[in-house]
């Protein structure tokens, strides 16, 4: 094992490293945030949905309320880029790794992403035990694709420059031991997760499967030395899970099918979620093998 490729993006954060500058630099994270969201809410949504007559905005089962969902990531993104330079002295760019290191390592494992993609879907098993459901007709579906593809790109950028970019370098620059690095941000990413209402008893499992995710992307990202391989990973699976075959409690809206069983149905989900930690196991390995680490 080794993590010298981290180095890589811990030129800047070492500068800089002390802990009271992670810890406002949250604090001012989540203030940007919130004040954005305000300004999103009063400004841009009320055009958005004039524009398109209304939208899901509890539950994105429509495609206005889940292009606003996803599309409202780009906060946390610009929060992140307006605390950089005013505490830490550094840039966006810097958290994301040097141009050309993210885009060839993330366009090598976005390849090999739709290659496994491909294998699992002509491996057994077949179904689900029940059949998929159509959710939006093909040619709509095709339509919105481009901005769809954009969307889940920013949601799940941001989710990457905020735990596996912000959080894991800051604490990298402070801490050698990967102990903190990596289990921190990855327990705050699978708290994230945490939702008793809608999944029950699977509430903790989803926790468990989501943070075992975000060690793995926290590994794959010390190893490579950009955020591109776990930005492809993240983005595969959730191009997957949001535009193709979506759960059909919530999140749907931008789906081309459903698959059969609510977040509420417990037992038929469990061995579901088991798979995605297998899935989510073998796509960290198809990463390091793209890519060569």
């Amino acid at each position: 094992m080794t993590y010298a490729p981290h180095d890589l993006l811990l030129t800047e954060a070492r500068k800089k490293p002390e802990l009271w500058r992670l810890a406002a630099g949250v604090m001012l994270v989540l203030a940007l945030w919130f004040m954005l969201g305000l300004a999103f809410d009063s400004l841009i949504l009320p055009v958005v949905l004039a524009l398109t007559g209304g939208g899901d905005l509890e539950h994105g089962n429509d495609p206005a309320g889940m292009a606003v969902l996803l599309g409202g990531f780009l906060l946390p993104t610009l929060a992140v880029a307006l605390t950089l330079p005013i505490l830490h002295g550094r840039s966006l760019a810097s958290l994301l790794g040097s141009r050309r290191r993210l885009l060839w390592q993330g366009g090598r494992v976005l390849a090999a992403m739709a290659l496994l993609m491909v294998v699992i879907l002509v491996l057994p098993p077949y179904d689900m035990g029940a059949p998929v459901e159509r959710n939006m007709a093909l040619g709509r579906w095709l339509t919105l694709l481009p901005l769809s593809l954009l969307l889940v790109l920013i949601q799940t950028s941001a989710e990457e420059i905020l735990f596996r970019g912000y959080l894991q370098q800051g604490l990298a620059a402070r801490f050698r031991s990967p102990l903190v690095w990596m289990l921190l941000p990855s327990a705050l990413f699978g708290m994230g997760h945490y939702m008793p209402q809608q999944a029950g008893d699977n509430a903790w499992l989803i926790v468990a499967v989501s943070g075992f995710y975000g060690l793995l992307m926290a590994d794959l990202t010390a190893r490579a030395g950009s955020l591109g391989p776990a930005i492809a990973v993240h983005f595969a699976n959730n191009v997957w899970s949001l535009l193709v075959v979506s759960t059909p409690s919530s999140l749907s809206g931008l789906a081309l099918m459903l698959h059969p069983f609510p977040m509420e149905d417990v037992a038929a989900l469990r061995p579901w979620i088991w798979l995605d930690f297998a899935v989510i196991a073998v796509s960290w390995l198809a990463a390091r093998l793209a890519i060569r680490v």
